[in-house]
């Protein structure tokens, strides 16, 4: 799909299989990935668009008729949905609609907007009084310059969500599986409040340049939050002979059908040595 494509209604955005819905602004994707999409429409009064950063209104509690928050929104189906993208770090299409009023919008119809990903969500009172379920989204590859000064994130925070959500590959999810979502460090596994467990997906050896480490299972670690930062900022490393922790206590916890690459181990080790 790409980016400023244009329907002309919203038949034709359903058949095109962005979205999956013809009224609802929260859907699915038809295009076998089963991604979350949101069409933009201006159905909700509080929601804000900053061009590469959405902050957008989840969806219930409205009267159709007049646009009006009767009701306070839960966490339920399209709202849950989104939640558990927000937790798997999957994508989020995005479309604009000409109704959306935003000045990244079509004059008419709508437009496709490109891949987003949630960054963080939280409830809070509408502008009707109702309590309402709020998503920021980032947009995977900005395009629009600039962003408006007034978003409510700095971008460094924008910038690390956004880069760890786009490595939660299939081989990422597979070391976490493996794990049952526990940290290999500390055996700690996070439940969330949606009935998911979370844990993120580290690279031994980094991706992209100067590192150029695989997306492959043998080069992913399965860890909490915490001790992901720490293993990227060099905190501690793994003993590549014998997988002790050096700069905390213990051993690294590894299944057998988990086969860690010994050489990127090692890559990691030697940064850590360096940094000491």
């Amino acid at each position: 799909m790409n980016e400023t494509q244009l329907f002309a209604s919203r038949k034709d955005l359903y058949e095109s299989g962005l979205h999956n819905s013809y009224q609802r602004g929260i859907g699915r994707a038809k295009d076998g990935t089963d991604n979350m999409s949101i069409v933009l429409s201006g159905g909700y009064v509080d929601d804000e668009d900053f061009g590469n950063t959405i902050i957008y209104t989840g969806e219930g509690g409205r009267e159709p008729s007049t646009g009006t928050q009767v009701a306070s929104q839960v966490i339920t189906g399209g709202n849950k949905d989104l939640i558990e993208a927000f937790e798997s770090g999957a994508p989020v299409y995005v479309t604009r609609g000409s109704n959306h009023k935003s000045k990244y919008s079509p004059t008419e119809g709508y437009s496709y907007a490109g891949r987003f990903y949630i960054s963080e969500h939280w409830i809070e009172v509408g502008r009707d009084g109702f309590d309402i379920i709020r998503f920021k989204l980032v947009k995977e590859q900005p395009s629009i310059e600039p962003i408006d000064s007034s978003v409510r994130n700095d971008t460094q925070r924008v910038e690390y969500t956004s880069t760890r959500m786009v490595r939660d590959t299939k081989v990422t999810k597979r070391v976490k599986e493996i794990y049952d979502f526990k940290c290999q460090v500390c055996g700690v596994q996070i439940n969330l409040p949606t009935g998911n467990k979370y844990a993120e997906g580290a690279h031994i050896r980094p991706l992209g340049m100067p590192h150029n480490g695989p997306d492959v299972i043998e080069n992913i670690l399965c860890l909490c939050p915490n001790h992901h930062l720490m293993f990227d900022k060099y905190c501690y490393s793994i003993n590549p002979n014998t997988f002790k922790i050096e700069g905390l206590k213990g051993y690294l916890i590894v299944d057998e059908e988990h086969k860690i690459e010994r050489s990127h181990l090692q890559y990691h080790y030697d940064n850590y040595l360096a940094h000491e």
